[in-house]
């Protein structure tokens, strides 16, 4: 039976995206499976760092086929991929095969990933072009989200349960996240062809925006300076974020050894927990917030805040001893993270415009997978060779990243792209 209600695809869309987000609990892992399998920092990382590049990859490809295949095909097919990649990690966990986990975790997950993340946000866009940025935001929302679920729900109750057996703990949790995930991706699909809200009348066609329209190859965007532009400060925000998402955890336990020497390793693994699950309600809602916000400002100004706010973060972070405010500012850097996947999708949607959205953001996603590997692999080789100071070096390389974005969002506008044949 045909969906008839826009609220409905947009809530199933965004319990979708709760169950894909979970990846960024990843820090609530890093440090149980350096101590039990004896792996370096970087080692462990590369689990996530493989996962998030076959997201970007993945949804890349899901972008270009999405039209042929249905938001309905390719999002199941996410979602029982990401499960599936649960299943073979707890199995590399009981070979203590760190190949395995990143075949399994890694490479069959993040695609599962990817092919999940791209079909909410691309077709819940189609159903609310009189609200793009607060649709949207409310969607991916739930991708920062998913976090909270599994640091504060379902890893801990997991732990407890099977006695801290994380080839237990990964493979439940694959399960629970294909039986919550599948219904939610069924029910997506496209709104009917001309369909427009009540009371919404769309803004006039005029030479300029029917020229838009026309559709290239996706190598006419990708080529295009705005195109380029918009791929680097996308790069560039989620590259200093995910440096924490890897590793808050980590960092938040080493500044409480510091003021608080007498707190023991549970307690320590429980404020890490606590840090991931605060941290990704930020992130959560700060793609609602800025892309609600994009709607009012303009999208480039809301990544001008974005990225120039975090830069005065990460100089406050070289200076911070303090396990609350690190926690607080770590807060802040996940709601601009957020705010980047937030805003995104509408800048594309209003540069490129609705015809080639998929086509055009599934491509710019790649520059998350590029981030995946080099702002977790960063945190990791500087943790693992720089013990005595890895946090402060992190964030000097962090607000550099933030900087370069920043400076290139000064030369980025609203303007539609004119494409030209």
């Amino acid at each position: 039976m045909a969906v008839k209600n826009r609220w409905l695809v947009a809530g199933m869309g965004t319990l979708l995206q709760i169950t894909l987000g979970t990846i960024y609990s990843w820090s609530y892992f890093q440090k149980l499976l350096v101590t039990k399998y004896g792996w370096s920092n970087s080692a462990a990382a590369w689990a996530f760092s493989i996962s998030i590049c076959m997201l970007g990859l993945s949804a890349a490809w899901g972008g270009v086929n999405l039209a042929k295949l249905g938001p309905r095909r390719l999002a199941t097919l996410g979602s029982t991929l990401y499960g599936i990649g649960f299943l073979i990690g707890a199995l590399a966990l009981h070979l203590e095969s760190l190949f395995l986990l990143y075949i399994g975790f890694g490479f069959v997950g993040g695609c599962g990933l990817g092919l999940g993340y791209v079909t909410p946000v691309a077709t819940v866009a189609k159903w609310f072009p009189d609200m793009k940025g607060l649709a949207t935001g409310m969607v991916v929302m739930g991708f920062g989200l998913g976090a909270l679920v599994m640091s504060k729900v379902i890893a801990p109750v997991l732990m407890t349960a099977t006695d801290g057996n994380l080839v237990h703990v990964f493979a439940i949790s694959g399960i629970i996240l294909f039986v919550v995930s599948f219904p939610a991706a069924w029910m997506l699909e496209n709104p009917p062809a001309g369909y427009l809200p009540a009371g919404y009348t769309p803004p006039a066609a005029s030479a300029g925006s029917a020229q838009q329209e026309s559709v290239l190859p996706l190598a006419g965007y990708m080529l295009s300076r705005k195109y380029i532009m918009m791929w680097l400060i996308f790069f560039l925000n989620i590259t200093a974020g995910i440096m924490f998402i890897g590793f808050q955890s980590p960092m938040l336990q080493d500044l409480l050894k510091l003021s608080s020497p007498e707190m023991d390793a549970t307690a320590l693994a429980a404020a890490g927990a606590t840090l991931i699950a605060i941290s990704s309600l930020f992130n959560g809602v700060g793609r609602f917030f800025w892309g609600s916000l994009s709607d009012k400002l303009g999208r480039i100004n809301a990544f001008r805040l974005i990225l120039g706010s975090q830069v005065l973060v990460f100089v406050l972070l070289l200076f911070i001893n303090s396990p609350m405010i690190f926690g607080i500012l770590v807060c802040y850097t996940l709601l601009c993270y957020g705010g980047g996947f937030g805003t995104m999708p509408s800048y594309v949607l209003d540069v490129f415009g609705a015809k080639v959205m998929p086509l055009v953001y599934g491509s710019i996603l790649t520059a998350w997978s590029m981030a995946g590997i080099v702002g977790p692999q960063l945190a990791a080789l500087i943790k693992d060779n720089f013990a005595e100071n890895a946090s402060r070096y992190t964030f000097g390389v962090g607000a550099i990243i933030l900087a370069c974005g920043f400076l290139i969002a000064l030369f980025l506008d609203n303007k539609k792209f004119e494409a030209k044949r």
